[in-house]
């Protein structure tokens, strides 16, 4: 054999055994920061359940795309020898704050300015500021003295000595932008000429960037899962057929387009959705038909994740009894016990994570940041 050509086909041999190499380390690199950040790229809505999704909700989202759950029952363990790298885990906020009420203005999550009054002033005096249309969620906060606990400003309540005014910096429509937090400092700063009160400003360059750090800590933890019910056979449901089953179930419609499955307080648990994007209308209902459904948690919004969970997946498996469906994979393959185990594992794992960040599921702090 010429020996060019014996060179050349062991260096051919050499290269693809490389490139096969690398891409098993890629692989595995990429599924270690899957776990770790439990999120990774995916394809759009239809045809992706079970889903761990990210801002997959009603309304502008910007802190990240919807995301897959890759095969539930393969990729929901790694090896204990493989550490994940330190730059994928979030920096916990604050521990404080979670031990104190959900009133108190919170630092770690808000743009927060406090005002002293001169003297003692209602909540009429910051109607003005109050009423100012701001870019992200504020709040203005009172108390009567140092020590004591904050409250919710209104027009009747007071007096107050101390004024909280606080500017959420991130939610899922994104994070507040340096021109965000210059509109709502030049409120304040209205605020304290009519108290005459001296304050100090942060700087807005400064909160911007605390802003986008922020909104990029959350968008790792920001995670939704669905469980697909699918007709049989490539059948149809009609939406007739839905409805009643659906209420009959205990969920009761949204006029947004979907049913909502609520505790005895009005809490939503979780929300069942089309297959498609069509929304669920009361009209369009007794025309419409559908090849599926989507059972979706939100789990940082809801307290007890794993628990309610549990009792989604019980519902699910009812319903596609009742509907003569099949529960499926984002590949159309039905999901076994195995695999519903492994999305619960998921879940778990989302919420110790939100914990590990002071961040309580279904708590204050969560609501306002996936809000």
């Amino acid at each position: 054999m010429n020996p060019l050509f014996l060179g050349l086909l062991v260096a051919g041999v050499a290269l693809v055994i490389a490139v096969l190499v690398y891409n098993w380390m890629q692989e595995r690199k990429v599924r270690r920061r899957i776990t770790a950040a439990f999120t990774h790229p995916g394809a759009g809505r239809e045809g992706a359940e079970p889903s761990l999704r990210r801002g997959d909700i009603e309304g502008p989202v910007s802190q990240g795309v919807a995301v897959e759950h890759a095969n539930a029952a393969e990729d929901a363990y790694l090896p204990e020898d493989e550490p994940v790298p330190d730059e994928t885990l979030p920096r916990p906020l604050s521990v404080a704050y979670s031990a104190r009420d959900g009133v108190a203005p919170d630092a770690d999550i808000e743009c927060v300015v406090l005002l002293h009054a001169a003297q003692a002033v209602t909540g009429a005096a910051l109607e003005g500021a109050r009423s100012q249309h701001q870019a992200k969620p504020a709040r203005w906060l009172g108390r009567r003295g140092e020590g004591l606990p904050w409250q919710e400003l209104d027009a009747t309540a007071g007096p107050w000595s101390d004024i909280a005014a606080c500017l959420l910096l991130a939610n899922r429509s994104g994070a507040a932008t340096r021109s965000d937090v210059e509109g709502f400092l030049h409120t304040v700063a209205g605020a304290a000429a009519t108290l005459q009160s001296p304050c100090a400003l942060p700087d807005a360059t400064d909160e911007a960037a605390r802003a986008e750090a922020l909104d990029r800590f959350c968008a790792d933890l920001d995670v939704q899962i669905g469980l697909t019910i699918l007709k049989a056979e490539l059948g149809q449901i009609a939406g007739t057929r839905l409805r009643g089953v659906a209420e009959a179930s205990g969920f009761r419609h949204d006029p947004a387009g979907q049913f909502e499955y609520v505790d005895e307080v009005g809490n939503v648990l979780w929300r069942l959705q089309n297959y498609r994007q069509e929304p669920f209308t009361v009209d369009n209902l007794r025309v419409l038909t559908t090849p599926g459904i989507v059972l979706l948690i939100d789990v940082p919004r809801v307290a007890d994740p794993v628990r309610v969970f549990d009792q989604m997946r019980l519902i699910a498996k009812r319903l596609a009894q009742t509907l003569e469906g099949v529960l499926v994979d984002d590949n159309r393959r039905p999901l076994d016990d195995a695999a519903l185990a492994a999305i619960r594992d998921q879940v778990q794992v989302t919420a110790s994570a939100l914990r590990a960040a002071h961040i309580e599921p279904g708590g204050t702090r969560a609501t306002r940041l996936f809000g």
